[in-house]
């Protein structure tokens, strides 16, 4: 009489390695997991083991989560009935995770499929094979967190000496050579927005005063070559700014902080005293910044025909009626009549170049001018869009809120010079390119 013949089992073979180091290479460590639980397999083949057709191999993948490909796959097939026995070099090739392993093995029992480590000579079928099972999965989580430990006190260890190691540069630094080094036109920006926000006590002002100037946030490379150009600040980069302890010569880990670990860009005075004017609510440090402000278009705009500032100055009579005026700073220093200005009255002047600049903007030649000035400082924009940047100001500007406005002048104007008889105003290229840009993310805003 025949003996009856054994039962099929269907056998998946699971390989996973933790980096994508070496995966290029003729034979890797996964053809060579592969191999091994072939070669197990067979020599079960008289039991009625006998291979699947596909392969799971999550090359690249971290055995402490259970979201890789080819486990995702191989966890499909069991629940559709397709696999009898999942065969592992080791353990820790299919988890390192202590409960992730208990929730597969929960999967196993499900489906009525049994789990074999080829160098570990257990099955999952047997109490004797859950408790070694345990033991060694126990042993292979020590590990992975020992590896983690060893790897946040190198992280330590390295920002301590000064070392940066991960991470966007912020504003004022580049990296050389894995240290942080002071990029000085960069830390000149970093000083005069700290500086502002100690004089105006607004985050949006200052925010809008670095956009007028064509200001933007950090731009970068990334390994796969790819450049990220920084955009336009706003209020909630300034925030970052004006808390980022990195300024101080410092550098954080965790919930510490490193002193002396590369040369500092803001002093502690002007920290000390930025962070005490933080601490004041935003409403209170509004409330002051308006106290008896008197709004001034122009300033910081005007110079004459020597070069000297125009300052604002203004007078409230008797009967309540404030009179505004741009004076030359020569003639505040050395005598009345020493720059050849007389007493300029603001609203004249400020609509005198409010209307030149309107001209400017809708001229066919000035707008044909701008355009390759803006791109060749944002390649991102195109003619079309610089085009519409500098037409619809014209459009929309008696519709525009003062402040508003005095954001777009400080944007587009670089300078204004006055003389006895003419203005002459000098246009921002980056800020016709910073306002298409603006325009182009409000268009995809809405389109969203």
């Amino acid at each position: 009489m025949n003996a009856m013949a054994p039962k099929r089992m269907r056998c998946a073979v699971y390989t996973r390695k933790s980096t994508e180091e070496g995966l290029e290479m003729a034979y890797t460590s996964i053809d060579a997991q592969r191999d091994s639980g072939a070669s197990y397999i067979a020599s079960r083949r008289a039991e009625g083991w006998i291979p699947v057709a596909d392969d799971y191999d999550d090359g690249g993948f971290s055995g402490g989560t259970l979201e890789r490909p080819a486990l995702q796959r191989l966890m499909a097939d069991i629940a559709a009935g397709r696999i009898d026995i999942v065969v592992s070099y080791k353990i820790d090739r299919l988890s390192r995770s202590l409960f992730d392993f208990a929730e597969l093995v929960k999967i196993f029992d499900k489906h009525g499929v049994t789990f074999v480590s080829v160098t570990q000579q257990f099955n999952t079928t047997d109490a004797m094979g859950r408790m070694l099972l345990n033991i060694l999965l126990t042993f292979a989580q020590f590990e992975r967190e020992l590896t983690s430990e060893r790897i946040r006190d190198k992280f330590a260890a390295s920002k301590k000496k000064g070392m940066w190691m991960h991470g966007i540069t912020p504003l004022g630094y580049d990296v050389k050579d894995r240290r942080l080094v002071i990029n000085e036109a960069e830390a000149e920006q970093v000083r005069t927005l700290f500086r502002r926000f100690l004089e105006v006590g607004s985050m949006m002002k200052v925010a809008q005063e670095a956009r007028a100037r064509g200001w933007r946030n950090k731009s970068w490379t990334a390994k796969t070559g790819r450049q990220h150009i920084g955009r336009p600040h706003d209020r909630s980069t300034i925030f970052k700014m004006l808390h980022c302890r990195t300024y101080l010569g410092e550098l954080k880990n965790r919930d510490q902080y490193f002193e002396g670990t590369h040369p500092p860009i803001i002093d502690r005075p002007l920290w000390d005293e930025v962070h005490a004017r933080l601490q004041v609510s935003g409403p209170v440090r509004a409330g002051a910044a308006r106290q008896g402000k008197v709004a001034f278009l122009l300033k910081g705009l005007l110079t004459g025909p020597d070069g000297r500032a125009l300052t604002p100055w203004h007078t409230t009579k008797a009967n309540g009626r404030t009179y505004r005026y741009y004076l030359s700073t020569r003639d505040i220093h050395e005598g009345r009549k020493a720059s050849g200005l007389p007493r300029l009255p603001a609203g004249e002047l400020e609509a005198a170049v409010v209307a030149q600049l309107r001209r400017l903007l809708r001229a066919p030649d000035m707008v044909a001018a701008m355009i390759p000035q803006a791109v060749a400082l944002d390649p991102t924009l195109d003619e079309a869009q610089v085009t519409v940047a500098m037409t619809q100001v014209e459009r929309v500007w008696d519709q525009l809120f003062p402040a508003e406005q005095q954001r777009l002048v400080r944007l587009l104007v670089e300078r204004v010079i006055v003389t006895p008889t003419n203005l002459e105003l000098r246009l921002r290229p980056g800020g016709v390119g910073t306002l298409a840009g603006e325009s182009r993310q409000a268009a995809e805003e809405a389109a969203a």
